[in-house]
């Protein structure tokens, strides 16, 4: 199993979301760190290279893994309108 990471930015993204899409998107990344290596992990590319994304409805998770070391870190969690832009 992984372990999960947040930069401060991933945290303070997380916190800013309403409780009840926060509690949720917490679920979906513990079923994440738990299945990590069966998971298809879809790339990001631009000013994102070397980074993935997660899709949990409406939302985006934008994180990297460290298959090695096993930590998941999460970067930045948005509204996919918006998860993208500098």
């Amino acid at each position: 199993m992984y372990k999960l990471d947040f930069t401060q930015n991933g945290f303070s993204s997380l916190g800013s979301l309403d409780k009840n899409v926060a509690q949720r998107i917490l679920n979906k990344l513990k079923w994440l760190i738990s299945n990590a290596d069966e998971v298809r992990h879809i790339s990001l590319r631009s000013n994102l290279a070397g980074l993935y994304k997660f899709r949990i409805g409406d939302w985006r998770v934008i994180y990297a893994i460290d298959q090695s070391r096993k930590i998941l870190t999460v970067h930045k969690i948005g509204h996919r309108k918006d998860v993208y832009a500098d």
